[in-house]
C-alpha cells in the first residue's frame, strides 16, 4: 500500500520517508509508538533487518511476511487476497512495510478482521473496484486509532469539535484514564511520525471500556462481524498532537490553530461509542 500524509481535511498526499540513517532514534520515544517498545530494536538498528529475519522475529501466527518482487507480483492476486493464503507482501528496507509487520505483531486479530472484510469485498466487486467500506477499512489500516473511554459523556466535546475542552479542559480525564488511546493500528501514521514534531491526525473508532485489550479485541470482533468500518464517515478525526503528553506546546495559542484543530463541518455528526 502507498503512504500517505492525511491532514486534519482528510486530503491525502504522497509521503516519503525519510532514510533510515537520518531517523533519530529518540524518534521513537513519542508516545505514538509506545505500544511498540518491544521492538524497538527494529526501529532504531542501524541497518534494516531482511524480510526473511523480520519473519523469523515476528513469527506471526498463519502468516508469512515474502519479499515483495517481480516473481512474488506475477501471481496476479490483489494484495488482500495474498494475505488471506498466508503471504504478506512486504517491501525491503521500507518504512511503511515494517511498521505493518509490527502492527500485525502487535494486534494481529484486528488485522485478520481487516483482511478478512477485504476479501469479502473484493470477492463481491472483484479487485478492480472498490466501495465505501472497502474504504473506510483502508482508512482505518493506514491511519486507524482505537480510543476506549470509561464515560462517554468525555465524549461530548469531541462530537461538537471543541478542542480546547477535549484537550485542554479535559487534560485530567486523558491522564485518568477516563478517554484514552488504546492502540495505534495506522502504520501510516507510524511512518509521518519520522517526522518529528509532525502534526498528524488519527481516524478512531471509539469503544466503551477500561482496559487496553478489551477495547482492542472488541473492536476487532466488531470489525469481524462487519458491525463497523462501512463507511469512512463513521471513523473520528482525532488530532493527535493535542493528547496531553503528546506535544511539547499545548497552551491556549496552540489549541486556536483552525487549520490543525479544524472546526466541525455542517451536517458532520459521529457514532456514539460502541458499547455505551
Amino acid at each position: 500500500m502507498t503512504a500517505a500524509a492525511v491532514d486534519a481535511g482528510g486530503t491525502r498526499r504522497r509521503f516519503i520517508a525519510p532514510p533510515r540513517g537520518v531517523v533519530a532514534a529518540d524518534v521513537f520515544a513519542q508516545p505514538l509508538f509506545a505500544g511498540f517498545s518491544r521492538y524497538a530494536d527494529l526501529m532504531t538498528a542501524a541497518d534494516w533487518p531482511t524480510v526473511a529475519a523480520l519473519d523469523a522475529r515476528l513469527a506471526l501466527p498463519g502468516r508469512h511476511l515474502v519479499e515483495q518482487n517481480d516473481a512474488l507480483l506475477a501471481d496476479g492476486l490483489h494484495y488482500e487476497q495474498r494475505i488471506a493464503q498466508g503471504r504478506i507482501a512486504t517491501r525491503a528496507a521500507n518504512w511503511h512495510d515494517l511498521f505493518n509487520a509490527l502492527v500485525w505483531a502487535r494486534h494481529p486479530a484486528i488485522k485478520h478482521a481487516l483482511n478478512a472484510r477485504q476479501c469479502l469485498h473484493i470477492a463481491c466487486h472483484g479487485p478492480q473496484q472498490r466501495n465505501r467500506a472497502q474504504a473506510a477499512l483502508t482508512q482505518f489500516d493506514e491511519t486507524g486509532v482505537i480510543v476506549r473511554v470509561r464515560d462517554p459523556a468525555v465524549v461530548q466535546a469531541w462530537d461538537r469539535h471543541d478542542w480546547a475542552a477535549v484537550f485542554a479542559d479535559g487534560a485530567g480525564q486523558w491522564r485518568s484514564g477516563e478517554i484514552a488511546v488504546a492502540a495505534v493500528i495506522g502504520h501510516a501514521l507510524m511512518e509521518q511520525a519520522l517526522l518529528s514534531g509532525r502534526l498528524l491526525v488519527g481516524k478512531c473508532v471509539v469503544v466503551c471500556a477500561d482496559e487496553d485489550a478489551c477495547a482492542v479485541a472488541q473492536v476487532a470482533r466488531m470489525i469481524q462481524s462487519g458491525r463497523v468500518l462501512n463507511d469512512p464517515l463513521e471513523l473520528r478525526p482525532l488530532p493527535l498532537a493535542g493528547i496531553p503528553g503528546w506535544h511539547p506546546r499545548q497552551d491556549a495559542a496552540f489549541y486556536r490553530q483552525a487549520d490543525y484543530f479544524r472546526p466541525l463541518r455542517d451536517g458532520r455528526d459521529y457514532p456514539a461509542p460502541h458499547g455505551a
